[in-house]
């Protein structure tokens, strides 16, 4: 019985920290169905078209779909997309996080934000926790990551997390640039360094549609 309620409070603590992480200016959290009109109103910015995959806004019937999908694979893979949302006003901006490169098994990261909040790191901010979290936390091997070629300001937020270009590559019926790192050399970046999530409140240790870049 001891056994079954220390797995019970192990899983409560790894589905905790992985629904809720703290930057210095975002809080990434998962979706729900409430950010539906929020999400589907990112997804219309024009601004956004010519760096996602199909290139056209998703309708809000596609949008609702797509938060779904972002939360069964938490469920199912205890990693996902996290809801952006900037601390200063409270606003959802966008999306970042990791899910598996279209038929393969190696794990993607990815980031999507609002035109209005590009040029200040916040993705960089938020990919890097991304990152964390996926080498930290649930212990991946590799994490990949792909851009359009021309989506320079990706390609900056890939290189500044230590990704290394690797090839040129087709996903998601577009041309891509293909970067990667593999936890070993990400470890040997950051040792020493405080982690990005706060598990000081903790009683013990820790259990779609994304832009191609």
């Amino acid at each position: 019985m001891l056994m079954r309620e220390v797995e019970a409070v192990r899983l409560q603590l790894k589905q905790f920290i992985a629904r809720n992480i703290e930057t210095p200016r975002l809080q990434l959290r998962q979706f729900t169905p409430d950010d539906t009109e929020e999400l589907y109103y990112i997804y219309s910015h024009p601004g956004l078209f010519k760096y996602m995959s199909n290139e056209k806004p998703l309708l809000l019937e596609q949008t609702r779909a797509a938060i779904q999908s972002m939360t069964e694979n938490w469920e199912n893979y205890n990693f996902g997309v996290w809801a952006i949302v900037h601390k200063e006003d409270q606003r959802l901006i966008g999306h970042c996080g990791l899910k598996f490169l279209e038929n393969t098994t190696e794990v993607q990261i990815g980031y999507l934000l609002l035109e209005s909040h590009w040029n200040q790191g916040l993705g960089t901010e938020a990919a890097s926790a991304a990152l964390k979290y996926g080498f930290e936390v649930i212990n991946l091997p590799r994490i990949v990551a792909i851009a359009k070629p021309e989506n320079i300001a990706s390609r900056r937020v890939m290189e500044k997390m230590g990704m290394k270009y690797e090839k040129d590559a087709y996903f998601y019926e577009n041309d891509v640039v293909y970067y990667s790192i593999l936890r070993n050399a990400y470890l040997s970046t950051v040792r020493g360094l405080k982690p990005v999530t706060d598990t000081q409140h903790l009683p013990c240790p820790v259990r779609q549609p994304l832009c191609l870049g």
